[in-house]
């Protein structure tokens, strides 16, 4: 009995120190390096109330428009740029974090996976800091004095807010999911109106409408690079989005990847290295190619002293340039890959063939194709389309559809006249709202009345749409969405009328009678579920994977 009392004894003190040691290395090797900041007078700044959203810090400004677009200026070294940055948008910092992490919590409502994913997230993360250039490390270190503290459960201030900047990434790797299906493309020469080298975008990134409400187009005057303009939130410096003040622009769109085996450059700092660095495509392209990305994406350059569009197509281990062949004047992109080595690659071809990627650029072929000459009104409405090919309705918010009623945003740049236009709320349905890049950068520094800085002879009018009942219809059935999926899960009941209500609001959608049939299931009545399942299966389904899980759940009720 004492020898095995003393071997219980040598177990648990092994396992204790086992335990000490897994918790020591975890927390050396997860470590972050801090950016060394010589000077930190910038902490002692303080920004001046204006007006009612509208602030300033010395030449430094924030204010919203009449559109719900925060504008925002900021200039000066990395460090002093990310605190001005932070104390201008505390308050857009601290709840844009918030939106993130109830998003989070709504995805992940288990307490013990939350503490879990922090966990992977810092083990995944721990020598992201090696991977980032020192400027971006210095400028999100200086925001990071300005996040919130509650949320140091997840890591400490700095910690948190750059690893936000690898989230679209590490989301994106992880989920493969529809979060990332944007749609872009350029047209110039005699494709364009005047010959302008015109290009159109949606972001269509989805982490609720909160967390997509407050979006910030930042003019930025680096002490080093060129001036540029993204579209941004409060606290993230990197861009999916924007625009320089050499004529040159960058969008991002997703592409199909492995899931990575460790940190590496996030693909919005890649972007932004671009847009402040680079000055035409083959400045963007020696850009990509020195960086290691996390994931596989395409990114669109647009190139005023070019006078064309490329894309740079970029893995974890590969980075291709893909130009568009000689006579033409438009390049398309959705989310696969365009030149031949990467489309040809087996992970490629089979997304090719089970996602909605194909399906919409064929779309955007079709409505290129019905137009001689596209200006930026045209751009605007081809970004807003939401039927599907030969103009069929697939329902509303279809993947396939390239406004899928969910976009971040959505923009429209002329490359020719360093014109940049954002998209107001809802979507990409508000007004775009225009924004001439050497009229800011020579008139706006120092701002200190609460002015129009946007181009108003060149707005964009909101889309109709936003006024029918049309739209009303599918503002209740994302309600009623969240309703439903929630009786699902919980096994709870929903009343009649409001089911019908559901069926009523987007009957063209696949999603609709796919939720229905789900809910029927979960009430036993199988002859219900059967019939909404088959209703569904007649519809045009985005991906191979739901129409899959559809049939399976068709054959599974009985």
């Amino acid at each position: 009995m004492k020898l095995l009392k003393r071997l219980l004894l040598f177990l648990l003190i092994a396992f204790t120190l086992f335990l000490i040691t897994a918790v020591l290395l975890y927390n050396t090797k997860t470590d972050l390096t801090y950016p060394k900041i010589e000077n930190q007078s910038a902490l002692e700044l303080e920004r001046q109330k204006i007006d009612s959203n509208f602030y300033v810090l010395g030449n430094n400004w924030l204010k919203q428009n009449e559109y719900g677009i925060w504008e925002m200026y900021i200039e000066g070294k990395a460090f002093e740029r990310g605190v001005i940055h932070g104390k201008l948008a505390k308050e857009l910092v601290q709840e844009q974090e918030q939106y993130f992490v109830d998003q989070i919590r709504e995805m992940v409502p288990s307490e013990f996976y939350l503490r879990f994913l922090k966990y992977f997230v810092r083990w995944f993360n721990r020598d992201i800091d090696q991977y980032i250039p020192e400027e971006f490390k210095t400028e999100i270190y200086g925001i990071s004095f300005s996040a919130d503290s509650q949320y140091n459960f997840i890591g400490n201030n700095y910690e948190r807010i750059l690893n936000y900047h690898a989230a679209h990434d590490i989301g994106h790797a992880l989920q493969n999911l529809a979060l990332v299906g944007c749609t872009s493309f350029s047209t110039w020469g005699n494709k364009s109106a005047n010959g302008d080298l015109l290009l159109g975008r949606n972001f269509d990134f989805y982490v609720g409408e909160k967390f997509a409400r407050d979006k910030i187009i930042l003019f930025i005057h680096p002490e080093k690079g060129h001036n540029l303009a993204l579209v941004t939130w409060g606290g993230f410096i990197g861009a999916v989005s924007g625009m320089n003040q050499k004529g040159l622009s960058v969008t991002m769109n997703a592409a199909k990847s492995n899931i990575p085996g460790a940190a590496a450059t996030p693909i919005s700092i890649i972007g932004r290295e671009i847009l402040q660095y680079a000055g035409n495509i083959q400045e963007a392209f020696e850009i990509a190619q020195k960086r290691q990305s996390f994931v596989s994406e395409s990114i669109m350059i647009g190139s005023k002293s070019d006078g064309k569009t490329a894309l740079i197509e970029i893995t974890p281990d590969t980075s291709i340039l893909f130009l568009p062949e000689k006579n033409t004047a438009e390049l398309l992109c959705s989310n696969h890959f365009r030149s031949d080595y990467l489309a040809n690659q087996e992970l490629h071809k089979q997304d090719r063939n089970q996602t909605a990627s194909v399906y919409r650029f064929e779309r955007l072929q079709e409505l290129l194709s019905a137009q001689d000459s596209i200006a930026p009104i045209d751009i605007a409405n081809i970004l807003r389309n939401r039927r599907g090919l030969g103009d069929t309705h697939i329902g509303e918010g279809n993947e396939k559809a390239l406004n899928q009623l969910l976009a971040h945003h959505a923009v429209i740049f002329n490359l020719t006249q360093k014109i940049f236009w954002l998209s107001a709320n809802p979507f990409q349905l508000g007004a775009f709202v225009p924004y001439q890049l050497d009229s800011i950068f020579a008139k706006q520094k120092g701002l200190k009345t609460d002015s129009s800085i946007y181009l108003k002879a060149a707005l964009i009018p909101a889309d109709p749409f936003i006024k029918t009942a049309a739209f009303d219809q599918f503002l209740t059935f994302k309600q009623l969405s969240k309703k439903i999926k929630k009786a699902i899960a919980e096994q709870g009941t929903i009343q009649e009328n409001e089911l019908n209500l559901f069926e009523q609001s987007n009957p063209k959608l696949y999603q609709t009678h796919w939720l229905l049939g789900q809910y029927y299931a979960t009430q036993n009545d199988c002859e219900k579920a059967k019939e909404y399942f088959k209703k569904a299966l007649k519809l045009e389904i985005p991906n191979q994977s739901e129409r899959v899980k559809i049939e399976e759940e068709q054959l599974n009720c009985s």
